[in-house]
């Protein structure tokens, strides 16, 4: 009778000391849970930064390419008029060369 009785008093000690020592490490995993969360939640942060600083790269790109082709129509459209004026002047050179050669005569 008495080995039982120890055997059940260590039990009950054993079975205490197991209760006492889980409760510790529950409250460490709901910590660990919460800095788990913290951190996750600070990644998903500096991901939404990232994108987000890429996306107005994308755009400030498109905006820098859209005003180079503007510029590049409008130096077209320069240049072309100066090459039309160019070509003008000798013509109309030529036609005051007839008009008064006409009124030489």
């Amino acid at each position: 009778m008495r080995k039982i009785f120890a055997t059940l008093l260590a039990g009950l000690f054993a079975a205490s000391a197991v209760a006492q020592t889980s409760a510790p490490d529950a409250k460490a995993a709901e910590k660990t849970a919460k800095a788990e969360a913290k951190q996750d939640k600070k990644a998903a942060k500096a991901d939404a930064k990232v994108e987000k600083a890429t996306a107005e790269a994308k755009q400030d790109v498109a905006e820098a390419r859209a005003d180079a082709a503007k510029t590049k129509a409008e130096a077209r459209k320069d240049a072309a008029e100066k090459k039309a004026e160019a070509k003008a002047e000798p013509a109309e050179e030529k036609a005051e060369g007839q008009t008064t050669a006409a009124t030489h005569k």
